[in-house]
């Protein structure tokens, strides 16, 4: 199909394609404009990486904004919303409005109500519904992205929930729904009242095998020599015999730490292939590397990228996983090991893919277990890249001539299995039965019923009973645990459910923080088990509350005589209450820390919000002791340990630091929230807990670290340097706040005028010479011009 025969498309867009040298349609996009997807028809497409999913979706979108509308786009990871409003803020010139939304999930996003086009995660749009943004009711078009996720049993919900409400919301409201890997296509179409657009072509050839021995084994039966060579392992002889190519390759593995080792080992292989130039390109990428973190994790991936080679997974800092994809859409990195983090959708294409490790490790399965066929087709998907490679090759490895056998078999000739909804799972519908009642979605037992028939669940179960119990499970763990009201069945959101909500908190979290927070006020430690009743209550909690309520800890508040003050109320005792709540992911206990954690326990067990489990409840007794593990992360980061150190001591890489701490910030925030609702005088403790984590200071610092530009590492120096708070460094001697910052003049003048300064200019100013800042904290970055983003206190948002 031409473009200039594109029908329902704004004027400027088959020039505009022309001009991106696109001329014709590739057959799956002519199906889809076929199908209607310029003229608001609904529509699935199932469709291979690289055959044009985007176009279609910015076909629909463009079409929908040129009749008047408004289009979002939902996307399964941050990274991807970045990208995306990358590509769609080309339509800007044409007069359309970009917003990208993937943080702050308390806030309405009114914001975006003027934009065109919205890029959200699905969890963004599900609080946005939640908070009752009002131009989600002016929503034309919805386009989701790696829709199979709906079977992830995490996030999946998420988005099959938000589907649902976002079509009851808007009833004409255009759907288009975009995978690669989908087993059951005609499914996801039957639930969204969609077309189908399901084809297997692909723009350039993608040819998938096993390596085995000397040879590469291919699905058409064919086999070309691919040999190994002295003591090389397949792996590296896959990526030599590429780079002779003049390709690249990318190398799924297991583990974070096999993609480490495996990058460090195929460096080797790939630095007799580079050239001068890139050498000096890569000396420089790797130092930007350095600058991200001084840790041990920063070090290693600099050093490979040097030599051409990097790993990827999610320990990695934003920063650094930017660094790596950008070197690796632009050719200089030459081969990059990931975990399959990498194969989520980020555009990061090879002329190879090998996926060495098709096992991983399976803690329900007590061992390590085969990925799922779906999984491996994501990854082999990556394999081929339009305009710049002939072909692209997926290559499974064997250690056995019947383990050919097998991966063809298992993967190669192999369907995706069927995407199936993971919306029964009761922590699934413990939030989402909330705030579909609390966003008045449902009124009723009858009306919330009602409403999640409209969800792929509901199109796929044939036990018409199992919903309806899981249901009525649900819904009386939230009465207990005062979120809901339920009358004669009516249902109605306490001030507390729609609290929680809004702050889109599992109420399982909800629930603990509260009632650790009353625990404390009440000092009742030793009467209440947070995992049982109170002894003197004959309510008995839902068998899987997992603890008090909320409502029965009310009851008892004004019974205790030895009430506590919550401004004493320790840092550690909150970071371990949301520790362990559902909604962070705990630190494991390593091999040893156990004896260690133990020891902190008895040691600081008062400062702990709520009674400690018996050693004989292994479960819940290790579950404690893993919060407290991640507590002490936290307290490390807030009381200024340098990041290596925390790295080291925890065996965690700088992006799990930072999740961890971002995770920290929002359930902080949101335990500020909770202690008002419930009338509780903790908010000034938790706040300074949550400052003190997100700038990563000790006490002293909060209000200084609050400046923004200054951060943890220029809190310090400037606290040494006689500049305690925000007050003194606003009217502060120019000369001295240079020289504490090491005479970075830009960097000053910045955190000058942000704190306020009659006259931040830094013309003509030297740095005091009688101002001397003792901190040994392995700062790299001399660049005069540097700003906020380059400290480490840039945790991103939420």
């Amino acid at each position: 199909m031409d473009v200039a025969d594109l029908p329902g498309v704004p004027e400027w867009l088959p020039d505009h394609l022309r001009d991106d040298g696109i001329e014709e349609l590739y057959p799956p996009q002519a199906e889809a404009v076929e199908a209607g997807v310029t003229e608001g028809e609904n529509l699935v497409a199932s469709i291979p990486t690289a055959s044009g999913k985007t176009l279609i979706a910015e076909l629909a979108m463009l079409s929908s904004v040129a009749r008047g509308g408004k289009a979002l786009y939902i996307v399964p990871l941050r990274a991807l919303a970045s990208e995306k409003q990358a590509d769609f803020e080309e339509f800007e010139q044409y007069g359309l409005d970009i917003g990208v939304s993937t943080g702050n999930y308390e806030s309405e996003g009114g914001w975006l109500a003027d934009k065109d086009i919205v890029v959200a995660t699905s969890e963004k749009v599900d609080s946005l519904v939640r908070n009752d943004a009002p131009w989600i009711e002016d929503l034309t078009c919805v386009v989701t992205d790696e829709v199979h996720l709906v079977d992830d049993g995490e996030r999946g919900p998420t988005l099959e929930v938000t589907l649902a409400k976002l079509r009851r919301l808007n009833p004409d409201l255009q759907t288009v729904a975009l995978s690669a890997t989908i087993g059951n296509a005609e499914a996801l179409a039957t639930w969204l009242d969609a077309g189908l657009v399901d084809s297997d072509w692909r723009p350039i050839d993608l040819q998938k095998g096993v390596h085995y021995g000397q040879a590469l084994h291919l699905e058409d039966g064919s086999q070309q020599r691919l040999s190994v060579q002295n003591n090389e392992k397949q792996t590296a002889a896959i990526v030599r015999d590429t780079l002779e190519d003049d390709g690249s390759t990318l190398v799924f593995v297991n583990s974070r730490r096999n993609a480490e080792a495996a990058a460090g080992r195929l460096a080797n292989t790939v630095r007799p292939h580079l050239s001068d130039e890139e050498r000096e390109q890569l000396a420089d990428i790797a130092e930007e590397i350095r600058d991200v973190s001084d840790t041990e994790t920063s070090d290693d991936l600099a050093d490979a990228v040097a030599d051409g080679a990097a790993f990827h997974h999610a320990g990695l800092s934003r920063g650094h996983r930017e660094l790596v994809e950008d070197a690796f859409r632009d050719r200089l990195v030459k081969v990059v090991c990931a975990t399959p983090t990498l194969a989520a959708g980020v555009n990061t294409p090879s002329r190879r893919v090998v996926v060495r490790d098709w096992r991983r490790y399976d803690g329900s399965a007590g061992g390590m277990a085969p990925l799922s066929v779906l999984e491996v087709h994501q990854m082999m998907g990556r394999a081929g890249r339009p305009g710049l490679d002939p072909y692209g090759e997926a290559v499974l490895i064997a250690s056995s001539h019947d383990e050919v056998d097998e991966l063809f078999e298992r993967y190669v000739w192999a369907d995706p299995e069927p995407v199936r909804s993971k919306l029964a799972a009761e922590p699934a519908l413990r939030t989402h039965i909330l705030a579909t009642v609390a966003s008045g979605f449902a009124r009723s037992r009858s009306g919330l019923l009602e409403f999640l028939e409209q969800t792929l669940y509901a199109s796929q179960t044939d036990e018409g009973g199992q919903l309806e119990r899981v249901v009525d499970d649900v819904l009386t763990y939230l009465q207990r645990n005062d979120f809901l009201e339920i009358d004669d069945g009516e249902l109605d959101a306490t001030s507390l459910g729609h609290t929680v909500s809004r702050l889109y908190l599992d109420p399982m979290s909800a629930a603990e923080i509260v009632d650790g927070l009353r625990d404390w006020e009440r000092g009742a430690s030793d009467s209440t088990s947070a995992s049982g009743s109170p002894a003197d209550t004959q309510a008995e909690p839902p068998a899987d509350s997992g603890f008090t309520t909320a409502s029965e800890l009310a009851e008892d508040a004004h019974e205790s005589d030895n009430d506590r003050d919550p401004d004493d109320i320790s840092a550690l005792g909150l970071y371990h209450l949301v520790s362990r709540t559902p909604d962070m992911y705990q630190l494991y206990l390593r091999s040893g820390d156990r004896e260690e954690y133990e020891m902190e326990l008895f040691e600081r067990e008062e400062e702990l919000l709520g009674p400690t489990p018996s050693e004989f409840e292994e479960g819940r007794f290790e579950d404690w002791l893993s919060a407290l593990k991640t507590a002490r992360l936290l307290e490390d980061w807030a009381t200024e340990v340098d990041e290596a150190t925390i790295t080291e001591r925890y065996g965690v890489g700088p992006g799990d630091i930072r999740g961890k701490v971002e995770t920290a910030q929002w359930l902080l925030g949101a335990a500020e929230s909770l202690a008002s609702e419930v009338d509780l005088d903790a908010a000034r403790a938790i706040s300074e807990a949550r400052t003190r984590v997100e700038h990563g200071v000790r006490e002293e610092l909060v209000d200084l670290a609050g400046v923004r530009g200054v951060g943890r590492k220029r809190a310090r120096r400037l606290f040494q340097a006689g500049i305690t708070d925000r007050a003194e460094l606003r009217d502060a001697d120019k000369s001295v706040v240079l020289a504490a910052l090491r005479g970075r003049r830009k960097t000053a003048e910045n955190v000058l005028e942000n704190a306020g300064h009659r006259d931040p200019s830094m013309e003509g100013v030297e740095p005091a010479a009688d101002v001397s800042v003792d901190l040994d904290d392995g700062e790299t970055d001399t660049n005069e011009e540097a700003t906020a983003s380059d400290d480490q206190s840039s945790l991103g948002d939420f």
